[in-house]
């Protein structure tokens, strides 16, 4: 009885572990490689230089039209000569982050025109953005830990330098 117990127990934790690592890689892998890097999961965008929002699950832009907030898949042709990997991006919660508006644009402001100093998705070599289609090193998400090998194995995540499978 005690072994019946314990292994359901198990199955229950291994369940909710890939259930967790699931939630996790979907929105990674949803994330634009324009976004900035260092973020498991992220809702939405604040783009203070074009005070708009980006909403990563849905992948649209929320701005200001006219006094009213509008969604759209593409920003609209007075930003076309913005460019999304150069300008600074806040990562904000919520499902209507522009209710939030006049706190962001006044704590944001200050990163307006901040021209490439935050390190976008596309250009890290961080192994957990390479699931994310587009990417320079994209590929599926377990052949980046093969490649990339695990923290802590004292490879410093430099791959197994062409020499097929990793030491152990």
């Amino acid at each position: 009885m005690k072994k019946l117990i314990c292994l359901s127990l198990l199955s229950l934790a291994s369940l909710f572990y890939s259930t967790v690592n699931a939630q996790i890689n979907i929105n990674i892998s949803s994330q634009p490689l324009w976004g900035p890097v260092g973020y498991d999961r992220v809702e939405n965008y604040y783009l203070p230089d074009i005070e708009t929002y980006y909403n990563v699950p849905n992948r649209q832009f929320m701005y200001l039209n006219n006094g009213n907030w509008v969604t759209t898949n593409t920003l609209p042709a007075r930003y076309s000569n913005y460019n999304l990997y150069n300008g600074y991006k806040a990562v904000v919660s919520g499902n209507r982050p522009y209710q939030n508006f006049n706190s962001h644009k006044s704590q944001f402001g200050k990163y307006k025109n901040w021209a490439g100093k935050q390190m976008a998705i596309r250009n890290s070599r961080d192994s957990r953005y390479y699931v994310i289609k587009g990417h320079p090193h994209g590929m599926p998400p377990g052949q980046a830990k093969k490649i990339m090998g695990k923290p802590g194995k004292g490879n410093n995540g430099k791959g197994n330098n062409g020499k097929g499978k990793g030491r152990n």
